[in-house]
């Protein structure tokens, strides 16, 4: 009779993954968990359809371009959107989301004067705009009159600029005037718009001085 002597090596590679299964109870996949690569099919979504939105018009946009150029099949789509609406403000959020995210940094860069600071948010906010034109288009054409959720994202955006307004512009214990933020806010959209119309037309320093001038009322 021959007997078989089977040892177990515990130090293997192969072992270690049979328990890292048997723990996490997740089947491990390029040792990337299922949601982080839900995670990442979202975010290549959201990537895609700035760009594809930004050149097409969201209007004249479909799922299955957005999804074609993310590199996904359209099932994806549904596994982290309801509807095109929601892919939108996800897009929108993200972009508002990084351009104030810039603009704070260069009034932080920019030292403790109001007027420098706030040369320097403007000058950062439209050298975005002119560099990253698919960008803009979402940001401040296409983005209106979709839906009353979108027109909320727009609302919340707006009031999240104000609050970096305040926080980069106010000196200690110095309140602004809301309205007037919003009025000044509202000034900048459409010195960004006709600047667009005209292609860039303009250097980012000549528009940065003409939105400084409104910039003005908030410091007086």
């Amino acid at each position: 009779m021959t007997i078989y002597i089977v040892t177990y090596n515990l130090t293997t590679p192969l072992f270690r993954i049979l328990m890292a299964t048997e723990t996490t109870g997740k089947r491990p996949y390029r040792g990337t968990a299922a949601r982080e690569r839900r995670a990442q099919r979202r975010q290549q979504l959201i990537d895609a359809a700035t760009e594809v939105y930004g050149h097409n018009g969201y209007r004249h946009s479909s799922v299955k371009q957005v999804c074609d150029a993310a590199g996904l099949t359209q099932r994806y789509f549904y596994e982290s959107f309801g509807h095109s609406d929601e892919l939108l403000i996800a897009c929108y959020e993200q972009a508002t989301r990084r351009l104030r995210e810039h603009n704070m940094a260069a009034a932080e860069a920019a030292g403790d004067d109001p007027q420098a600071r706030s040369r320097a948010m403007l000058h950062s906010y439209f050298q975005e705009l002119k560099d990253k034109p698919n960008v803009a288009r979402l940001l401040l054409i296409d983005i209106r009159g979709i839906s009353p959720a979108v027109d909320r994202a727009i609302n919340d955006a707006l009031r999240a600029g104000i609050q970096n307004m305040t926080q980069a512009l106010a000196r200690p214990g110095q309140q602004f005037d809301p309205m007037l933020q919003a009025g000044i806010q509202g000034g900048f959209i459409h010195i960004a718009l006709y600047w667009m119309a005209t292609g860039y037309a303009q250097p980012v320093d000549a528009v940065t001085e003409t939105a400084l001038k409104i910039c003005a009322a908030l410091l007086e």
